[in-house]
């Protein structure tokens, strides 16, 4: 009792305390923009004339570096307080733009979205979005992870080498983390933990599994980094397969080695549930259907029949398709998926436009090659920088989401690794010219998902986090993630050691 006593004026103060900061700042904010406008409407911007003061252009004589010290560690600041990137990197970028140029500059923000707004290969994400989500209610997930879990479950370690098969089947066809990490959670992880499976071992399938359609074909990202990069969406996909599928085969190789040491970490399913092989093959028929679906939208992109708007539409209505054969299909599924297609998209687009600006103003203060200058002046070599840009998306990866560092980071990295040359590491083949962006975009497309699965704030922790029974403890989640960060580092080394991992199925298709 006298501790709630205590306790309780002390909360009310601190609440009344922040309250009356709210206000005050509120208030402090509308007088400033009071006075803006009144300078705005009545008073010459081009004299030295104002009511009270002026704070256009006030930041004008900030040299670059100070101003990027100014204007990253007030995003910083915004992202901490809990404020939506999206906002925060538009308004921050909006407000640069009054406080060192003048009212006039502004019309930078119209001249950085618009061309944005009407880049048709953008129109692609929400049909992804929207195919991925109707695959999605159609069931698809628990029929796939039935499927490969039948063929699979009398291995040792076979729960989760069918669960790392399943995702990557489904990040073909989805392209979407959250929804493969949650699902998968969902079906897998209850099966493996009633087997008496390793928990570290289940849920790091399940993550591992799942961040995989972050880089396997059609991914959402890889769309956005061609928009932004000016690359060919084909030839990004193209250069992504054999990573994503390299990186697939050392999470399955990792499972069984680790499983055949110790089969007690990951114990076959009983013989008395296993199944004959007529059996497993009647099982395969379910998965016609969306495997044509998704052989026809990679083969329509790939050949270069279709353009990545078009496979996603004809995906789209595909998926429609396949719901009403698995009978699945419905009027309400059908808003449900339109209404999360709408959502997500909306996500995607107000940060690339908010994000667009800030850069932007940012780039066309000179700090390109501000950063261009600190990081060739730090006397690196080629492969020493591309480690620097490695650690720092690293870095990134653990405070944002994926869109964001995107649009801040890779438009002013990409003109540093256009600089470089990369002559080959440790004697291996060099990196030709013409193929260092799409290069360094699956590198990048590969960083993210290390970025998914790095403590503290990786999304995928949060994910898994949601569905996991209350005995499984943040902690074990943490330690779950490190081995399999681990591979995926491994697998980023390769694609760096041997760079035709990545560039000779584009050359093969493409010349």
């Amino acid at each position: 009792m006298s501790i709630n006593t205590v306790s309780a004026p002390g909360s009310s103060l601190v609440g009344k305390l922040s309250t009356w900061v709210m206000v005050i700042a509120t208030v402090a904010l509308a007088f400033v923009i009071c006075v803006e406008m009144i300078n705005i409407l009545f008073y010459d911007p081009y004299s030295d004339e104002k009511f009270l003061f002026k704070l256009s252009g006030s930041l004008s004589d900030v040299r670059i570096g100070p101003l990027t010290y100014l204007m990253f560690g007030s995003l910083a600041v915004a992202l901490m307080m809990g404020l939506p990137l999206a906002f925060v990197t538009g308004g921050l970028g909006v407000m640069f733009v009054y406080l060192v140029g003048d009212s006039l500059m502004l019309n930078i923000v119209p001249s950085r979205i618009f061309p944005m707004m009407t880049n048709s290969d953008l129109a692609a994400i929400p049909l992804f979005i929207f195919m991925a989500s109707m695959l999605e209610r159609a069931g698809l997930i628990e029929e796939m992870f039935s499927v490969v879990y039948k063929w699979m479950g009398g291995l040792s370690g076979g729960l989760a080498t069918a669960t790392i098969l399943a995702s990557t089947i489904l990040a073909a066809m989805v392209g979407v983390i959250g929804a493969a990490v949650v699902t998968m959670g969902i079906i897998a992880l209850p099966a493996m933990l009633k087997r008496g499976y390793d928990q570290k071992i289940a849920l790091g399938s399940i993550m591992a599994g799942g961040t995989l359609g972050i880089l396997i074909p059609p991914s959402i990202l890889a769309i956005l980094y061609a928009v932004v990069a000016q690359q060919s969406v084909g030839e990004l996909y193209l250069g992504s397969v054999l990573p994503g599928l390299l990186l697939s085969g050392l999470y399955i190789a990792y499972v069984l080695i680790r499983s055949w040491i110790n089969p007690k970490l990951g114990p076959p399913v009983p013989e008395e549930e296993r199944i004959s092989l007529l059996e497993k093959l009647i099982l395969l028929k379910s998965l016609i259907a969306p495997l044509i679906l998704v052989g026809l939208v990679l083969g329509l992109l790939f050949g270069g029949i279709a353009t990545p708007v078009e496979a996603a539409g004809i995906g789209s209505f595909g998926a429609i398709v396949v719901a009403m054969m698995h009978g699945k299909f419905s009027i309400g599924g059908l808003r449900e998926a339109s209404v999360t297609t709408a959502k997500a998209s909306a996500m995607v687009l107000w940060i690339m436009f908010g994000a667009s600006v800030f850069v932007g103003f940012y780039i066309l203060q000179g700090g390109q090659q501000f950063v261009t200058d600190a990081i060739l002046g730090t006397g690196l070599s080629a492969y020493g920088i591309l480690f620097l840009l490695m650690v720092l998306l690293v870095i990134l990866g653990m405070f944002l989401d994926w869109v964001g560092i995107l649009l801040l980071a890779v438009p002013i990295f990409i003109p540093i690794v256009e600089a470089l040359e990369f002559p080959g590491l440790l004697g291996f083949p060099p990196v030709a010219g013409e193929d260092v962006v799409l290069w360094f975009g699956v590198l990048y497309l590969v960083n993210m998902q290390m970025s998914f699965l790095s403590p503290p704030f990786g999304y995928a922790l949060f994910y898994i986090r949601g569905v996991c029974p209350p005995e499984i403890s943040m902690g074990t989640i943490f330690k779950a993630s490190l081995v399999f960060l681990a591979i995926q580092a491994f697998g980023l080394f390769m694609c760096i050691l041997l760079p035709g991992i990545v560039t000779w199925l584009p050359g093969l298709v493409y010349g």
